[in-house]
């Protein structure tokens, strides 16, 4: 970054010479001179420095609200009608659309989860969410009318590229949600969202992930505005709801020292359990990961409906349950189970920490520790329910004299299968 933002997209098997008075030759195996897609990168060098902060994954939670703001940047046209990066798929061709696959590895895979909710709801088109590595090992029914969703921070994982490469093989449409401008995903994929994130260091996805559901809620609109379902003042109302979301998320974030105490007094627990309902499941999940990636506690995330059917029994006295509570303005009996699901796990001795909407007064005789989050429509409420979790797992891990950054065994971007 220091010489220059100018790069250009490779292909596969292709060679570069790189020559003083010359300049630049790409080529491939066989000699024919190559034509390669010039690109600027948009961010500077400050944002690879730590500026500051004592790990880059501090950094890049603080940075969010901006991400978010990136993501959303330059989506509605003069007219109201959403505007995405690169589509190269005719509008009757998301028309014919009958089924969507979302295919991701990790983190992504949650932020998947998420966006089936809100995809779903907005568009009716029934959509699975599946692991990238075993995608295309089950045989899935993939036709011209079938719309893959892949997503990927790097651009380069390996498992979610060899999805798309199946999924083109059976004729299905694929759409890439990316950070990486000029990798190999988007460059394979019939459309791509850029996320515009900026750079994340960082090995355990902050930033990114946040910036994946948005650009996931921005590709269900897109969808339900094309097929119709949606007019554009409806679009564009829901837009506004996400350009809140940077200040909801930069509200959290004024709170964080709680929490980082809370996290410092939960270094040495051996196991934490994380619950969540609805779009409230997933971010259980990504909590567990969060924790296990930095913090090598064993954490798992559950449906709090699936309590009883198994997970309660490994809850013991003074075993921590993260809770992730729904909104009580909305699916009001949902709430009112997850309520009871705390009133449970504290009976058998749990240390509960309650992560709950402000103005949510049913949870306060059952919470040992209160995180406070904005209110937020109830599909966009995991952007402002993540950042507490993130915030946790990296004060753990760092009570515990870990690399926050780099944690053991794992890469930034998986690029083998």
């Amino acid at each position: 970054m220091g010489h220059t933002r100018n790069a250009l997209e490779l292909g596969q098997d292709q060679v570069v010479e790189i020559h003083r008075t010359r300049g630049v030759t790409v080529t491939d195996f066989f000699g024919a001179v190559a034509e390669p897609k010039a690109y600027a990168v948009d961010w500077d060098a400050a944002a690879a420095e730590k500026g500051g902060y004592d790990w880059f994954m501090l950094k890049e939670i603080a940075e969010q609200p901006q991400a978010i703001a990136d993501t959303l940047l330059g989506r509605l046209g003069e007219s109201g009608e959403l505007v995405l990066d690169e589509v190269r798929l005719s509008d009757q061709e998301l028309r014919d659309i009958d089924k969507i696959f979302v295919v991701s590895c990790g983190t992504s895979y949650h932020a998947g989860l998420i966006a089936k909710y809100a995809i779903e709801h907005w568009t009716r088109i029934p959509v699975e969410v599946e692991v990238a590595s075993e995608f295309r090992y089950r045989d899935p029914v993939l036709d011209r009318s079938t719309l893959v969703i892949v997503i990927s921070q790097s651009g380069e994982t390996m498992d979610t590229l060899m999805a798309l490469r199946h999924a083109k093989d059976q004729r299905a449409r694929v759409l890439a949600i990316c950070n990486a401008n000029g990798s190999t995903i988007p460059r394979e994929s019939d459309a791509v969202l850029y996320t515009h994130a900026g750079p994340e260091i960082a090995v355990a996805s902050t930033k990114a992930f946040l910036s994946q559901i948005v650009a996931c809620y921005l590709v269900g609109l897109f969808l339900a505005q094309v097929r119709g379902i949606k007019y554009e003042d409806e679009v564009a109302a829901i837009v506004e709801d996400l350009r809140r979301l940077p200040e909801a998320v930069a509200q959290v974030l004024t709170g964080m020292d709680e929490v980082r105490a809370l996290g410092r007094s939960l270094a040495d627990a051996g196991t934490i359990l994380f619950l969540g309902r609805h779009v409230g499941f997933p971010v259980a999940l990504e909590g567990a990961l969060k924790l296990k990636e930095l913090a090598y506690i064993h954490a798992e995330g559950f449906a709090a409906g699936e309590l009883k059917h198994g997970p309660i029994a490994v809850v013991d006295e003074g075993t921590p349950v993260v809770v992730i509570v729904p909104s009580p303005r909305s699916r009001e009996s949902v709430h009112g189970k997850v309520v009871s699901n705390i009133q449970e796990v504290r009976a058998r001795g749990a240390r509960t920490i309650v992560i709950a909407e402000e103005g949510d007064e049913a949870v306060l005789p059952y919470a040992d520790h209160l995180i406070r989050v904005p209110r937020t429509p109830t599909l966009m409420a995991p952007v402002v329910t993540t950042v507490p979790l993130q915030v946790l797992a990296c004060e753990i891990a760092d009570t515990r004299g870990y690399d926050v950054d780099q944690p053991r065994n794992l890469a930034k971007s998986v690029t083998v299968e």
